[in-house]
């Protein structure tokens, strides 16, 4: 038999891959916190990207930045940078949100949630007159696939399961505000349609199927160049 043990060869190649993403992670996080000015009010999102986006912004040294955060880790690293975060009722209309993204489909379709934000992510999006997506090249899919994130009411959540099958808990911490964190397997080849669903469906808060017209710009590093594509969200000026 075959040992399953990965071999010189692959494991050098695994870090080279992960050396890349890693690189064009920073190269959309710089991308996007050109799009930063002083005075703004910004929405921070969650994830392995936001966390090249924080030092970036940090570095301009802004010093009248208000930032609102979407997850306790988020505001922990933004705070340890030196940036003003406070609550969104505080701050009102974000005038910029930033986050990642899990999957962007060809037509602008995404999903988030793989940090388990995703309620707190949608909310930040909507509340910002712009919102930019950041990603690395392997997350631009031709279609998007499962899982779905859901974020659910811990009451009965059995019974929601179960009208959502294909669908299990995740066994980690619950959301940011205390909801269960829950993946749907089932297929997304009318992501509308399955948003829709998903949000008529009692005890679900929150699913992370992102529509297009929620988003202002996605910004995507590939291999030495940045790609630009406009989002469907429309531009108040």
């Amino acid at each position: 038999m075959a040992s399953s043990r990965a071999t010189p060869r692959q494991h050098v190649s695994s870090l080279s891959e992960e050396s890349a993403r890693s690189g064009q992670k920073r190269a959309a996080a710089r991308a996007a916190a050109e799009l930063v000015e002083d005075g703004m009010r910004l929405g921070l999102g969650t994830g392995s990207t936001v966390a090249y986006l924080l030092p970036a912004i940090a570095a301009s040294g802004y010093k009248n930045l208000r930032c609102v955060a979407t997850s306790p880790m988020t505001e922990l690293a933004a705070s340890a940078l030196g940036l003003t975060v406070e609550a969104l009722d505080e701050v009102g209309e974000l005038d910029l949100a930033i986050d990642g993204a899990d999957q962007i489909d060809s037509k602008g379709w995404l999903i988030k949630g793989g940090g388990g934000a995703h309620t707190r992510e949608k909310i930040v999006a909507c509340s910002a007159q712009r919102f930019v997506v950041i990603a690395s090249a392997n997350k631009a899919v031709s279609e998007l696939a499962p899982p779905v994130p859901l974020e659910l009411v811990p009451f009965g959540v059995k019974r929601t399961l179960l009208s959502l099958d294909p669908a299990r808990l995740r066994d980690v911490e619950p959301s940011p505000d205390g909801g269960l964190i829950a993946d749907y397997f089932g297929p997304i080849d009318d992501p509308r349609g399955l948003a829709a669903r998903l949000s008529a469906t009692p005890g679900v808060v929150e699913h992370g199927l992102f529509a297009p017209e929620m988003v202002s710009l996605i910004v995507i590093a590939g291999e030495g160049a940045i790609e630009r594509r406009a989002g469907g969200k429309p531009r108040l000026d």
